[in-house]
C-alpha cells in the first residue's frame, strides 16, 4: 500500500490504477532506456512495443518516469513520446529521485529508482534490459551501481538479461551474493551476458518456469526475507551476438571512454552508444529483442503471482 505521504507526488496512470485495485497483474518498466539508451524514434517505438507485448500476455504495463516533477507510474502514449523526445533528461537513481521530484524536473528512472517507485505503488515485477553492477576497474574508481543495493533492500522481482556485458560480471555476482540477493537464471545453468546468451560464469540458481519463480518469491516473503530477486533471462538465440565478438567491441568502447575521461553516470550511456556505432547498429537490435523477451517473462511471472 502506498504511504499517504507519498501520494501528493505520484500520478498513477488510470489503467494501472484500475489493474492494481482489481489485483490484476502489473509489470513495471524503467525509462532510462527511453531517455538514455536509444535514439528517437527507436526509443519510443521500442517502449510502445514492449507495453503491447505485456498487454498481449494478459498484464498491464506501467512505465515509470519523472515528468515535470511528477513521479509517473504508467505513461500515456503522449507522455511516453514526449519523454522519448526530451533533451537534458536526468538519469535518476535513489540519490536523486527525490531531487527531481522536488525541483520539478524530468528524468528517466534507472533500475534502482524504478524498483523504489514500483514498490511504492504495490507492483512486484519489473522488466528491464540489464541491471547495473560493478564496472571494470572498480577497484580504483569505486564505480558500483546503486542497482545492487536496491536489489538488497526492495522486494521486487527484476527480470533482465543479466548484468550489462560492459560490466565486470564476476565481481557483480560476488557483490550480489554478499548482499544476499537471489540470482536465478531462467532455463540456464550459466549466466547470460546481455547481448550474448552465455558468460563464463555459472548461475547461482536455476528455475525453468514463471510459476516456480513466483513460488520462490512468495516463499521468501512468507519467511520474512528482505529484498528483491534478480532473474537472468538469456536473449533468444536468433537475436544474440556471440560473446567473443562483443568482447572486442566492449574493449574498444572502454578504451574510448578512458581516453575521453568519461566517468560516473555518463559511463554506461557512452559505452552503449559507442558499441552501437562499433556494431553497425546490431547491438541495438539485440537490445530491443532482449527487452521484449524479458517483458514476456515478467508478464508471465506477474500472472503467476
Amino acid at each position: 500500500m502506498m504511504p499517504e505521504k507519498a501520494r501528493p507526488f505520484i500520478d498513477i496512470h488510470p489503467p494501472v490504477a484500475d489493474a492494481l485495485a482489481a489485483a490484476r497483474p502489473v509489470v513495471a518498466l524503467e525509462s532510462t532506456i527511453i531517455t538514455h539508451g536509444m535514439p528517437f524514434p527507436d526509443n519510443n517505438n521500442m517502449a510502445a512495443n514492449v507495453e503491447k507485448i505485456i498487454r498481449n500476455e494478459g498484464a498491464t504495463p506501467a512505465t515509470i518516469a519523472v515528468i515535470g516533477g511528477r513521479l509517473k507510474i504508467g505513461l500515456s502514449d503522449a507522455e511516453r513520446e514526449a519523454l522519448a523526445k526530451a533533451t537534458g533528461a536526468m538519469k535518476l537513481s535513489r540519490a536523486d529521485l527525490g531531487f527531481a521530484v522536488a525541483q520539478g524536473l524530468t528524468g528517466g528512472t534507472t533500475v534502482a529508482a524504478t524498483m523504489i517507485a514500483a514498490h511504492l505503488a504495490g507492483i512486484s515485477v519489473f522488466a528491464t534490459g540489464g541491471i547495473g553492477g560493478v564496472h571494470k576497474g572498480a577497484e580504483k574508481s569505486f564505480d558500483i551501481s546503486a542497482d545492487l543495493d536496491e536489489l538488497a533492500r526492495t522486494p521486487v522481482i527484476v527480470v533482465s538479461a543479466g548484468a550489462k556485458a560492459i560490466l565486470d560480471i564476476e565481481k557483480t555476482l560476488e557483490v550480489l551474493e554478499t548482499r544476499g540477493i537471489p540470482v536465478v537464471a531462467y532455463g540456464s545453468d550459466v549466466m547470460p551476458a546481455f547481448w550474448s546468451r552465455q558468460s563464463p560464469f555459472a548461475a547461482p540458481l536455476r528455475l525453468d518456469t514463471a510459476e516456480a519463480i513466483a513460488d520462490f518469491f512468495k516463499t521468501r516473503r512468507a519467511l520474512g526475507t528482505d529484498g528483491g530477486m534478480l532473474i537472468a533471462n538469456p536473449v533468444p538465440e536468433a537475436d544474440e551476438i556471440a560473446a567473443e565478438v562483443m568482447a572486442g567491441h566492449i574493449l574498444a568502447a572502454q578504451q574510448a571512454a578512458e581516453a575521453q575521461r568519461v566517468s560516473g553516470k555518463a559511463v554506461t550511456p557512452f559505452l552503449l552508444s559507442k558499441i552501437l556505432e562499433l556494431t553497425g547498429g546490431e547491438s541495438l537490435k539485440t537490445n530491443i529483442a532482449l527487452v521484449e523477451n524479458n517483458a514476456r517473462l515478467a508478464a508471465r511471472i506477474a500472472k503467476a503471482l
